[in-house]
């Protein structure tokens, strides 16, 4: 049976939304802005690194979330990425239904909508394209799109980037913690850390006042690291307000997730985050989890528990049971 799409159904000329996405009051964006002037924190990772070490480490515990620039991953191909990918979605709805994905199967890789409501009965206004990048034993190309021809180049050359700053982020995150710089990385699979890529769509919305692309939610990745199209919608909460995340051209979004909140003992903060949509516009982002293999174990790090510098002692997950609670 194939499955209702936003896009579909946004592209179809409704003027008004149906009532399963239709917010609660209180989570409508009308309802719930976000407040004005207030600053995510940019660092730059060619900051000399004993500074990069003090920003990276209070923006994760202060924010869970960051911006980096001189990241090294050439524009031209995050743009070619962008290309690609949006090229999927102006796809006929039947070549994309070839790479649909089935959940209830335990196959996600593949082309999908969240059309599972939530506990109010409530649908996100999106649609995604899921499928691993790293390890090679995680890849299935079958659900890689063969066209446009070229996206299969494209996401493996980006791959390669993703891997770099991920274990710049991973070592500077470590050392932050008076641990050696691979302490991290060793303990979410060193060469088997699996990177996910998923393309969120969100179509034009005839009322994104009342409407959520994402609701509200934390990552269970270590690290996300995102960029996004020039529509904005990313927003975090922070202080008990939503705060709103600026586009900002070749900057990487960076999300600290669950995993990395426990395996840091709770220095370390997985950002509570939203998504809004936009009436004229299509909003598109590109997130790439960081996350262990699934029979791995997740707890704080022994050294940190060892050193008795972080008290608040957490219990072991393997990275499977994390990802079951998302």
């Amino acid at each position: 049976m194939q499955v209702e799409r936003v896009q579909a159904l946004a592209f179809g000329g409704i003027k008004e939304l149906p009532a399963k996405f239709i917010r609660l009051f209180h989570e409508q964006p009308q309802n719930s802005k976000a407040v004005e002037g207030v600053a995510v924190p940019v660092i730059s990772l060619a900051t000399p690194h004993e500074d990069l070490e003090e920003k990276v480490a209070e923006a994760a515990a202060e924010w869970g979330f960051f911006l980096i620039t001189d990241h090294g991953v050439p524009a031209s191909l995050t743009e070619e990425l962008q290309k690609v990918s949006k090229e999927i979605f102006m796809l006929p709805q039947e070549e994309k239904e070839a790479y649909a994905n089935d959940p209830a199967s335990g196959r996600f890789d593949g082309n999908g909508t969240r059309m599972t409501k939530n506990h109010d009965e409530k649908i996100e206004w999106i649609d995604y394209f899921f499928h691993h990048i790293a390890p090679p034993s995680k890849v299935n190309y079958d659900f890689w799109p063969r066209n446009p021809p070229s996206y299969r180049e494209v996401n493996e050359e980006y791959n390669k980037e993703m891997l770099r700053v991920a274990d710049k982020l991973l070592e500077v995150l470590s050392q932050s913690l008076d641990l050696d710089r691979k302490v991290l990385k060793s303990h979410i699979g060193d060469e088997e850390i699996e990177l996910e890529m998923k393309i969120h769509m969100y179509p034009p919305c005839p009322q994104p006042q009342l409407a959520l692309g994402v609701e509200p939610h934390t990552d269970m990745s270590a690290l996300t690291l995102l960029v996004s199209n020039d529509v904005p919608g990313l927003q975090l909460w922070k202080d008990e307000n939503w705060v709103a995340v600026n586009y900002l051209p070749n900057e990487i979004f960076v999300n600290i997730g669950d995993q990395m909140e426990i395996l840091s003992n709770g220095k370390y903060k997985s950002v509570l985050h939203r998504s809004l949509v936009n009436k004229e516009r299509m909003r598109l982002s590109w997130d790439v989890f960081i996350v262990p293999p699934p029979e791995a174990v997740i707890g704080p790090l022994p050294e940190l528990l060892m050193s008795k510098i972080l008290p608040n002692t957490r219990p072991k997950h393997t990275a499977n049971s994390i990802r079951s609670h998302n």
